[in-house]
């Protein structure tokens, strides 16, 4: 995967490159801290950075702080952050990662790519702060009942949630509605035709 690195046909060459990147950095320290699946390395592009960049075209308009829950290889986070450096200057991006190796290549990215508007918390996600996100986002992470616990500690009021989910989404879904209240929209996954990105809103405990 070497030039320029096209995940959304309208960005610019910049963009593109700063994403190229990213994705050598990925391949350089992946050996040592298992960033992503090594299966998975031969097509970063669609599983990874597609994947990621789809979350991007969900953010409402006027959100300024988006954060992203358990972030690893900075997926999907980081990849919202470098579009944002270019599409939405005005979003500021927080990362929230436990595991202080994983939390320095975050930051590595950050640094060496300029992607200023950026926060990395080496920290659990229940024991950081409250966020008060516009945007929550987390990707292969835990079951929904469980992120709508993180929502409901770090999702401003009025803030939606981004959750990537395959096949099985619908059971996820009914466990989830034993203990909270919520309206969804299902949104069909650009990279896999058996996934959606959930995208939830009005999140409070029954």
């Amino acid at each position: 995967m070497s030039g320029s690195l096209q995940v959304l046909g309208d960005v610019s060459r910049e963009t593109s490159e700063r994403l190229s990147a990213y994705a050598a950095l990925l391949r350089k320290w992946n050996p040592a801290i298992n960033l992503v699946a090594r299966s998975t390395l031969d097509d970063l592009e669609t599983r990874h950075f597609k994947d990621s960049a789809q979350l991007f075209g969900l953010c409402p308009t006027d959100a300024r702080h988006w954060v992203d829950l358990g972030s690893g290889g900075g997926f999907p986070g980081l990849v919202i952050a470098i579009l944002a450096r270019e599409l939405a200057p005005d979003l500021h991006v927080t990362l929230i990662e436990s595991d202080q190796r994983k939390a320095a290549f975050l930051r590595t990215v950050c640094r060496d790519l300029g992607v200023a508007a950026t926060n990395v918390i080496d920290s659990r996600i229940e024991s950081a702060k409250p966020q008060g996100a516009d945007v929550l986002s987390a990707r292969a992470l835990a079951p929904l009942p469980r992120l709508l616990d993180y929502a409901d500690r770090h999702l401003a009021p009025g803030g939606v949630a981004l959750f990537p989910k395959g096949a099985r989404f619908a059971e996820e879904l009914d466990a989830a509605l034993a203990s909270w209240r919520f309206d969804v929209q299902n949104h069909p996954s650009k990279t896999d035709p058996q996934a959606v990105v959930l995208k939830l809103g009005g999140i409070a405990r029954v």
